[in-house]
C-alpha cells in the first residue's frame, strides 16, 4: 500500500507573513504523516519561519535545486543549503521550468543525483505539452523524459523518489486531464518503471497527478488505482481548500 502524497507548489507566491499566517492555520489540521506525506513546496526565503513550525505532519520542500553541492552559480540553491535548512523535499523539472529556464531531460537528470545526493526525496515532474497529446505522442514524451530523468539511478534509490505526472496543457488553464486520462498516464509510468528497474521498484514508487487539481476533482484523481497523490499549484495557496485536500488523501 503507497502513502498518498499531497504537495503544494507555492511557486512565486506569498509573502513571509501570508507564509506564517498559512502554516498556523494548516499545520495542525494537516492528516497524521503515518497516513498522508503532506508538503509545501516554497520559495527560499520561507523555508526557516515555515520548518520552525511545520510541526509532527507537515514537510516543507524546495521548487529548485542546483546540480552542483557548490560553485560559482550566482542565485542557485545547493542541496547542502537545502539540507541544512532541514528540508525534505525537492521538485526537479517542473514544466515551468523547463519552458522558461531551457532545463532539459539530462540537467533533469543531473539534479535528481543532487537531490539523493544530499538526502533530499525528488519530486520529478514529467508531461506532454497540448499539441504532443494532439499527436498521439504522450506515451513517447514521457518514455523519454523518464528514461533520461532516472539514467543512472539505483532501485534502492528509486523506490525513495516521488513522479509527478503534469501534464502541461492542464497547468493553470483551468483544464484537467479526466480522472481516467490521468490514471492512464500515471499506469504508462509505472510500466516504464517496471521496464527498467523490477516490478518491486514499480510498486513502490509514488506517482502524483498535477494539473489543475482543486476540492472538486481531488476524490476523483485519487480514487484511480495509479495515482498516489497530488501536486497541486494554485489551490494550495488557500489554507482551507489545502486542507481539505490533504485530508482527502485519507480515504486513498
Amino acid at each position: 500500500m503507497r502513502k498518498p502524497i499531497i504537495a503544494g507548489n507555492w511557486k512565486m507566491f506569498k509573502t513571509r507573513d501570508e507564509a506564517l499566517y498559512f502554516i498556523l492555520l494548516v499545520s495542525p489540521l494537516v492528516p497524521s504523516i503515518k497516513e498522508v506525506d503532506t508538503v509545501i513546496l516554497a520559495q527560499a526565503p520561507l523555508f526557516r519561519c515555515l520548518v520552525k513550525r511545520q510541526g509532527d505532519n507537515l514537510r516543507i520542500g524546495a521548487q529548485n535545486i542546483h546540480f552542483a553541492d557548490e560553485g560559482a552559480y550566482t542565485g542557485e540553491l545547493s542541496g547542502p543549503l537545502l539540507e541544512s535548512y532541514n528540508i525534505d523535499y525537492v521538485v526537479i523539472g517542473h514544466s515551468e521550468r523547463r519552458k522558461y529556464f531551457y532545463e532539459t531531460d539530462e540537467l533533469v537528470n543531473l539534479k535528481v543525483f543532487a537531490a539523493i545526493r544530499n538526502h533530499l526525496t525528488p519530486i520529478v515532474c514529467v508531461g506532454e505539452l497540448l499539441e504532443e497529446r494532439e499527436n498521439n505522442t504522450t506515451h513517447e514524451v514521457l518514455y523519454r523524459q523518464v528514461t533520461k530523468a532516472f539514467a543512472g539511478v539505483t532501485e534502492k534509490d528509486m523506490k525513495k523518489i516521488v513522479i509527478a505526472y503534469e501534464p502541461v496543457w492542464a497547468i493553470g488553464t483551468g483544464k484537467t486531464a479526466t480522472a481516467d486520462i490521468a490514471d492512464e498516464a500515471c499506469g504508462y509510468i509505472r510500466s516504464i518503471i517496471k521496464e527498467l528497474y523490477s516490478e518491486a521498484v514499480e510498486q513502490t514508487v509514488r506517482i502524483q497527478y498535477g494539473g489543475s487539481v482543486n476540492p472538486k476533482n481531488i476524490d476523483e484523481l485519487l480514487s484511480k488505482e495509479n495515482i498516489d497523490g497530488a501536486l497541486i499549484g494554485g489551490a494550495s495557496l488557500d489554507p482551507d481548500q489545502f486542507v481539505y485536500m490533504a485530508q482527502a488523501a485519507v480515504k486513498k
